[in-house]
């Protein structure tokens, strides 16, 4: 499978976790992304609902634009993806909603937050979030105490070989540099 490919309105995108494929929209489904990480988790998305019919699915997550889907290690991406993004566009073209509703993150800066909580969230919503979204995953804040970032990691991101480096190289790096008191980013 080549590294992005068409599926009519969907199109299928290779991810930095092999065990996750991106499919594409050429539409926003929601304005904030969330995770299914099982099928007791799906009652916002009916197509989660649905990908979770299937025994291989590990998890999903709903992003504005795209969703990803996290695969069992028993079974190959070449087998899944054509028919999953098959099953995908049948569900977009029966016009059934892929999200039912608007969530609200914690990412988004809050009247409560401090001036420093604001800004680590202003850093996140304006330069990590959009690059880690081109792989598939999410990046959202938890909470600021002692000096350390809690985010969680979503989507591709979640259980990613290379997510440890994104969130100490990169994430933390990037952080620390706009907010000279943080000490460490941390990943729950």
């Amino acid at each position: 499978m080549s590294e992005t490919q068409a599926h009519s309105q969907v199109a299928i995108e290779t991810t930095p976790n092999p065990s996750t494929l991106k499919f594409k929209f050429q539409f926003q489904v929601t304005n904030d992304g969330f995770e299914c990480p099982t099928i007791k988790e799906t009652e916002r998305s009916p197509l989660a609902a649905k990908i979770f019919g299937f025994p291989w699915t590990a998890s999903v997550y709903i992003g504005t634009d795209f969703i990803t889907v996290t695969k069992q290690d028993w079974v190959e991406w070449s087998y899944l993806a054509e028919p999953l993004a098959g099953l995908i566009q049948e569900h977009i073209d029966s016009g059934q909603a892929i999200a039912l509703q608007a969530v609200v993150s914690e990412t988004e800066p809050h009247e409560n937050d401090s001036a420093v909580v604001r800004q680590i969230k202003n850093v996140i919503n304006t330069e990590i979030r959009p690059v880690v979204a081109l792989d598939g995953g999410d990046i959202v804040f938890s909470k600021y105490e002692d000096h350390v970032v809690y985010l969680q990691m979503k989507g591709a991101c979640a259980g990613c070989p290379s997510s440890t480096a994104t969130l100490k190289e990169g994430i933390e790096v990037r952080l620390k540099e706009a907010i000279p008191e943080i000490r460490e980013v941390v990943s729950i």
